[in-house]
């Protein structure tokens, strides 16, 4: 039977039973769930557990993965595989284990009491447009101008369109920027996640346990300041994208995390 694996920790940590049938073991993925059990190399554990036949990227299951992360991390670092990693056995994430103990080792140190808060941040259309329009003297004289010509021809609307498009674009990459550098003094490391529509900036941080509370005065302040972003916290999360992806020989290939 497959393999499902959730994460890697030093050996020492989480205190997990080894054997399935011990009452409290923690529960992973499944209905019901399936427990979560522990391979070992050294001085390195993996958090794993059967795969369930239906396994999809479904929220029961979504939820109870980041649960064994967010558990197994409470106390310790701890490495996240993404959703739906999977290996042919047990034996296979042993040999990854040996292969990259070195560099799974390293980095579980250099994790050590930090998460991931990730931050996407949009606008709220109706205020930028009424803040663009206010520091724009030219762009104002012009929807100004349309007004008393009730909305004026054809060619001065798409002028004028055009020329307000242009301007808020210009505005979301300065935005964008400007949430990056308000926030990432707070913080330890910055990963930038994928563009997508809806988004100004989708960015991840690493932050220490110790100093979340500044991050999050940090982001609060952003807020006040710009009261024009929209700003989506998330987090405290195990540092996924701080994380190296895990390649297992022969893995089987297992279904993609819907974006966050």
């Amino acid at each position: 039977m497959s393999t499902y694996i959730y994460g890697i920790v030093a050996g020492p940590h989480p205190e997990l039973p080894d054997r399935p049938d011990t009452p409290d073991v923690m529960d992973g993925i499944g209905e019901p769930p399936l427990p979560v059990r522990i391979v070992r190399c050294g001085e390195l554990a993996a958090l794993v557990s059967d795969v369930p036949e239906d396994l999809r990227p479904g929220r029961r299951d979504l939820e109870a993965h980041h649960r064994v992360l967010s558990e197994a991390g409470a106390p310790g670092a701890v490495l996240p595989l993404r959703f739906g990693s999977l290996a042919p056995d047990d034996e296979a994430v042993r040999a990854v284990l040996a292969q990259r103990y070195g560099h799974y080792t390293e980095r579980l140190h250099a994790l050590d009491s930090r998460v991931e808060y990730n931050v996407k941040a949009s606008h709220n259309e109706r205020a930028v447009l009424h803040q663009v329009l206010g520091e724009n003297p030219e762009l104002r004289a012009m929807v100004e101008a349309n007004q008393l010509l009730k909305g004026g021809s054809y060619e001065q609307k798409l002028d004028l369109g055009e020329k307000v498009a242009a301007t808020v674009r210009a505005r979301e990459a300065s935005d964008a920027d400007h949430v990056r550098r308000a926030l990432e003094p707070t913080t330890e490391a910055v990963c930038a996640g994928p563009e997508g529509p809806g988004w100004l900036t989708d960015l991840s941080f690493l932050v220490h346990r110790d100093s979340a509370g500044g991050f999050l005065c940090a982001v609060d302040e952003l807020r006040t300041d710009q009261p024009h972003l929209d700003l989506r916290v998330r987090g405290p999360l195990p540092p996924y994208s701080f994380v190296d992806p895990v390649v297992v020989p022969e893995a089987v290939p297992g279904p993609d995390e819907p974006a966050g």
